[in-house]
């Protein structure tokens, strides 16, 4: 029954550990990667322009429309086109030309590589670079100008669901054998790039999928294999737990007298540190899937009156070493008054503030999890 019992509060505590991953964060494809990219605003073409033809600062009017997927939560390409429409305003000589395009884009999200989801979770920011071909035309001066562009842009993102996100973007497009000026009026023989148009827009993404959230606003840990392993020793101490007879018999000599030495695999798990307590950035109350490690250790003290139990608290690298010093007395206060009003004796029970768990790296958010926590040690 004992191997039963260590066998089951093991796995209670990986499951644990399993929750907290779907909770804050993912380690697979469970995301969605498609979205519809809509936006419409203003730009404003900088050269070509011929003497006496210009357009406001900014014109109306540009108008874009993009398929967009994502790899993972930080790569993916867009499929766009867009068009430009320039006019004749104020003292210009009249003109109407337009302006069409097709890109491929790279696009990188720049709010997952610079770790925006420790300070929020609906500001977003994207970026994009690619090559496409274009079409300037002046039906009034027939003209019909084809070319080759570069794109690149800045996206920024606020989230309003699951399914959407209002967007605002600027962006640059270099025209690379324009031989016509955008008003039309004037034509030549160009090479390289130089044409310059600037696009102000705002837009809307639309999430498609049938998973919860898109890969825009996941956060994704490198820590399938960390689990891998855990379900492995999990395994192992089944293995261990059906060799290991209840007392263990150990002779050291034939003419010795036999000693008999009980093993308690239980305490060694909960020093070796199998059961954490885990906490929300700058948070000092445990998040909901920890209750599973600290019923482990309630259990273990309630079987064993004669134990007392060290709480260690850590807080990750992010601010002063004061104040985390503070933050980490204080989780593992918290811990113990949930272990004092679930019945233990106060004087059983010992707080070690550890501040700032430096053997975490401070420059990444996913391990940075890892070291807000609680850990125990019995005595």
């Amino acid at each position: 029954m004992k191997k039963i019992v260590i066998t089951l509060a093991f796995a209670l505590g990986l499951t644990g550990l399993h929750a907290q991953s779907r909770t804050e964060k993912t380690t697979g494809n469970d995301f969605n990667k498609w979205s519809i990219d809509l936006a419409g605003g203003f730009n404003k073409p900088q050269r070509p322009m011929t003497s006496d033809y210009f357009t406001s600062t900014p014109s109306p009017y540009v108008a874009d429309l993009g398929v967009r997927y994502m790899f993972n939560n930080k790569f993916g390409l867009k499929a766009d086109f867009g068009y430009n429409s320039f006019t004749g305003k104020n003292n210009s000589i009249d003109f109407d030309s337009k302006y069409y395009r097709a890109d491929l884009q790279a696009v990188a999200n720049l709010g997952r590589i610079m770790n925006f989801e420790t300070w929020t979770k609906t500001i977003g920011l994207l970026g994009h670079a690619g090559f496409g071909l274009a079409q300037l035309e002046n039906k009034d001066l027939h003209v019909k100008d084809r070319m080759g562009n570069f794109i690149a842009g800045v996206t920024g993102q606020i989230r309003l669901s699951d399914r959407f996100a209002l967007t605002g973007d600027f962006t640059t497009i270099l025209n690379a054998s324009q031989n016509a000026s955008f008003d039309g009026a004037t034509t030549g023989d160009t090479r390289g790039f130089t044409g310059i148009l600037f696009n102000g827009t705002v837009g809307l993404n639309v999430y498609l999928g049938k998973n919860i959230k898109h890969a825009d606003w996941i956060v994704i840990l490198p820590n399938a294999d960390e689990i891998s392993a855990l379900e492995s020793k999990v395994a192992g101490l089944e293995v261990l737990a059906n060799k290991t007879p209840e007392k263990q018999v150990i002779i050291d000599k034939v003419v010795a007298p036999v000693v008999v030495v009980e093993k308690d695999l239980m305490k060694e798990m909960i020093n070796d540190k199998y059961y954490s307590v885990y906490f929300d950035f700058n948070k000092s109350t445990p998040i909901e899937n920890s209750t599973a490690a600290i019923d482990v250790v309630l259990t273990y003290l309630r079987k064993n009156p004669s134990a007392s139990l060290d709480i260690l608290g850590y807080a990750d690298q992010v601010g002063k070493s004061e104040y985390n010093e503070k933050l980490s007395n204080l989780r593992a206060t918290n811990v113990k008054t949930i272990l004092e009003k679930s019945g233990i004796s106060p004087s059983r029970l010992n707080v070690i503030p550890n501040g700032a768990d430096t053997s975490i790296q401070k420059d990444s958010e996913e391990a940075r999890r890892l070291a807000r926590r609680v850990t125990f040690r019995v005595k």
